[in-house]
C-alpha cells in the first residue's frame, strides 16, 4: 500500500496545504519528501518524491518555477509543493499553474507559517505506517495465493482487519512485461532503466484503479491482482476490459509487450492458490501462442490444460522428440523453416495457399517442405491420428520455446 499525494493532503496538521493545480495526479505515490535547494532538481531526484520548493537558497522567479515543473515531469516526481509568503515566493505565477494543470502534475501551495519540520515529520510517519500496512496486506495475500496457512478463517479475519475483505469470489490475473532486452540493446542503460520504471509505474497505477481494496503484487515487470468474478458473466467482463486496454497499450509500449493470463471465475479465498496456478498456465499460453493476442483465460486452454497437468516434464520432451525430433534437428542445423511451415499448415487447417501466404513463400516451396516434413518424421498429414500427435507435439514445442 503506497501513500499518495491525496493522502498527504488529508494528513492531520497539514490542512493549510492547498492543491492549486494537477488534480489528475492526486493518486501519484509519494516515495519521500525532498526539499529543493538548487536551481534545478533533475540530478537530485529519482522519481516519486514530493518536492518542496523554497526561495531561501535560490531565487524562484516564473522562469525557474517553470523549469522545476518541467524537470519534475521528466523525472516523474509525485508532486511539487511551493512555499509562499511575504519574504521569498509571494505567489505562484498563473503560467506555472496552467502548465501544471496541463501536465497533470500536482502543484500544492504551502504557507511559510506551516513549519517544514512538522510537514516532513507528518509525511515521514505516514510513509512508515503505510509501508507497514502494505507489507502486512501483501503478506496475507501472498499466503492465500500460495496456500500457505494453517487456518483460513484466521487469515481472512486478519485480511478484514487490514481493510482487505476477501470473502467473495475472485479471478486471479497474472501480467508480465517482456522485451526489456531489446531496449537495453538500443540505448543507454540509465535511460532505459528510467524508461522501464516509468512504464512499470504507469501499468501499476492502472491496475490499482481496478483493484482499489486488494493490493497488487508485483516486481520486475510482473504483477498479480484479484478481480471480483462471482460468475462467468463477470469473468467475461473482466476479460473484455483487459483486452480493450491491452491492445492499444502494446502499440505504445513497443518494443515492450505486456501479456495477461486469467484464471477461471468464481474462486473463493480457499481456492486462490488453484486460481493462481490457472492464471500462470493461461499466461504461458498468452506468451507462446501469438494468435491469442497477448491475453488468455484458463477456460480457453483446451488440451493445454492436460499438457499443463503433466508434472513430469521429461514425458512431454520425449513425446516432442519422438514426433518432431528430426524437424527440430533440421532447423537447428539449417535455420528455422520446417517447424514454422508445419505450424502454419496446422494454423490454416491444411490450406496450402493460405499457409504459403502466411509464410510469404511460393505454394510449390510449401508443398516441397510438407513432403520433406512427412519424409523426415515418418508421419502422414492426411492421417487423423498422425495429425493429432503432431498437433500436440506442436503445442509442447510452443510451450517450451
Amino acid at each position: 500500500m503506497s501513500l499518495t499525494v491525496a493522502d498527504v493532503l488529508a494528513l492531520p496538521g497539514l490542512e493549510s496545504l492547498t492543491l492549486r493545480a494537477g488534480q489528475t495526479g492526486l493518486d501519484n505515490p509519494v516515495r519521500w519528501p525532498y526539499v529543493a535547494e538548487n536551481s534545478g532538481i533533475a540530478e537530485w531526484v529519482l522519481g516519486g518524491e514530493l518536492v518542496f520548493v523554497t526561495g531561501i537558497n535560490h531565487p524562484r522567479d516564473e522562469a525557474n518555477l517553470l523549469q522545476l515543473l518541467e524537470e519534475a515531469c521528466q523525472r516523474q516526481v509525485a508532486g511539487l509543493v511551493v512555499l509562499t509568503g511575504p519574504t521569498y515566493i509571494q505567489a505562484i505565477p498563473p503560467r506555472v499553474l496552467e502548465a501544471a494543470a496541463a501536465a497533470g502534475m500536482p502543484l500544492i501551495e504551502q504557507p511559510y507559517s506551516l513549519k517544514m519540520v512538522l510537514v516532513t515529520q507528518a509525511i515521514g510517519s505516514a510513509l512508515i505506517q503505510s509501508e507497514q500496512l502494505g507489507r502486512s496486506r501483501h503478506d496475507v495475500l501472498e499466503r492465500l495465493l500460495a496456500g500457505d496457512y494453517q487456518s483460513l478463517d484466521i487469515l481472512l479475519h486478519r485480511a478484514a482487519q487490514l481493510g482487505m475483505p476477501l470473502t467473495g469470489h475472485w479471478q486471479v490475473v497474472q501480467l508480465q512485461l517482456e522485451g526489456s532486452e531489446a531496449l537495453f540493446a538500443q540505448g543507454d542503460a540509465a535511460q532505459v532503466e528510467a524508461h522501464l520504471t516509468g512504464r512499470h509505474d504507469a501499468i501499476g497505477r492502472r491496475l490499482r484503479q481496478w483493484s482499489p481494496t486488494v493490493p497488487i503484487l508485483g516486481r520486475a515487470g510482473q504483477w498479480t491482482l484479484l478481480l471480483p468474478a462471482p460468475d462467468a458473466v463477470a469473468a467475461l467482463a473482466n476479460r473484455n476490459q483487459l483486452a480493450q486496454w491491452l491492445s492499444p497499450l502494446n502499440l505504445r509500449l513497443a518494443p515492450l509487450k505486456l501479456f495477461i493470463g486469467l484464471s477461471a471465475a468464481a474462486h473463493p479465498a480457499a481456492r486462490l492458490a488453484q486460481a493462481q496456478d490457472e492464471a500462470r498456465q493461461a499466461l504461458a499460453a498468452a506468451r507462446r501462442f501469438r494468435e491469442r493476442a497477448g491475453l488468455c483465460v484458463y477456460d480457453e486452454l483446451g488440451v493445454l490444460k492436460l499438457l499443463s497437468g503433466v508434472r513430469d516434464r521429461a514425458l512431454l520432451d520425449q513425446f516432442l522428440k519422438e514426433r518432431l525430433g528430426p524437424l527440430l534437428r533440421h532447423d537447428l542445423q539449417h535455420g528455422p523453416s520446417l517447424m514454422p511451415t508445419l505450424e502454419a499448415w496446422f494454423h490454416e487447417n491444411g490450406n496450402l495457399m493460405a499457409a504459403a501466404q502466411r509464410l510469404a513463400v511460393h505454394r510449390n516451396t510449401l508443398t516441397h517442405r510438407i513432403q520433406r516434413i512427412e519424409a523426415l518424421c515418418g508421419l502422414t498429414l492426411d492421417n487423423a491420428y498422425d495429425r493429432l500427435d503432431i498437433g500436440i507435439a506442436l503445442m509442447i514445442w510452443r510451450l517450451s520455446a
